[in-house]
């Protein structure tokens, strides 16, 4: 089977699909990163291996905050940054989407769209107040599956009124009303209000959401904050069928349109990857004022790669 291979490595989970030569979804994964991005890349593609034979690689993309190691690591045709990927797997399945809400692990964008492009774009840098670790962790305090979230928040008539300025005011908040005697549902249904108040108080201020609205990531499973964001945008809110991967998408496709448009071959290294040894070193460059963090792949002992540069003098030297 021929298939382009989309990775998506964020800090909490590592995402990998496969696209047919017609752009069609053959496989996802959606895996936990816990903190070792490396490992996470191998076991997926060793999944892969196991589950798909005569399994042939046509063309690799990687994004996330992690897209330069995991291009390194397999071989990627093409690197891109979150919102170009998620742009791109939007458009692919929603040509008339004109806006993006992207909420997963531990940050959340915003994404404009106006005639198929990308005008404009925000992500949370202060707040990580309604991304996934945040929901999952007062999932674990309240005693509730993380999955029954948003369905017990809906069963609320009566939200209780939490402050979502931050993450740190909200959980003191819910705290608060616990202590008060508030029922578990009114809490979260108050919760997911606060967090979608503060997502469009922050990371949207000043921006011209119209629809078609799409919501994707992670969090875009839990219906409590779907609902709310409806209630307070006075808009239908799509959540796509493969709203938890939209990102590994975007770059298949991306690296699909790349490697076949200028027929070229693909630099993919290969399933192996999953069956070898892989460190990563740093180090700190004294040549000049910036200092600069310079990362080290290592496979079995034998350098690989170096980024982290500025100026080009560690990974230039080293032909990749």
């Amino acid at each position: 089977m021929r298939c382009c291979l989309g990775v998506d490595v964020g800090s909490v989970s590592t995402n990998l699909v496969l696209l047919d030569d017609r752009k069609r979804l053959v496989k996802k994964l959606y895996l936990s990163t816990a903190g070792n991005p490396i490992n996470a890349i191998k076991k997926g593609l060793w999944i892969l291996q196991q589950e798909i034979k005569d399994l042939e690689i046509f063309a690799v993309g990687t994004t996330g905050s992690g897209r330069q190691l995991a291009s390194i690591l397999v071989g990627a045709d093409i690197v891109k940054n979150e919102i170009t990927a998620h742009a791109t797997a939007a458009l692919e399945f929603y040509p008339d989407a004109q806006t993006i809400l992207e909420i997963g692990g531990q940050d959340s964008k915003i994404i404009i769209i106006r005639n198929k492009t990308v005008v404009d774009f925000a992500m949370n840098t202060v707040c990580a107040a309604g991304t996934g670790s945040f929901l999952d962790r007062q999932a674990q305090r309240l005693g509730i599956p993380i999955e029954k979230f948003g369905e017990i928040a809906l069963k609320s008539s009566n939200p209780t009124r939490i402050a979502g300025r931050c993450a740190v005011f909200a959980e003191s908040d819910m705290i608060h009303k616990q202590q008060m005697g508030h029922a578990t549902e009114d809490i979260l249904r108050g919760l997911c209000e606060a967090l979608v108040r503060n997502f469009l108080a922050n990371v949207a201020k000043g921006k011209d959401i119209r629809p078609q609205i799409l919501f994707q990531g992670g969090v875009a499973a839990n219906v409590g904050i779907k609902k709310a964001f409806e209630e307070q945008l006075q808009h239908e809110v799509k959540v796509p069928d493969y709203y938890d991967v939209m990102g590994a998408i975007g770059a298949a496709i991306l690296a699909f349109n790349y490697v076949v448009a200028r027929q070229k071959r693909t630099n993919f290294l290969g399933i192996d990857v999953a069956f070898q040894d892989y460190k990563v070193k740093s180090f700190e460059c004294n040549g000049c004022p910036n200092s600069c963090e310079i990362i080290q792949l290592f496979s079995d002992e034998r350098l690989m790669a170096r980024w982290g540069d500025r100026c080009g003098r560690w990974s230039s030297s080293l032909a990749v």
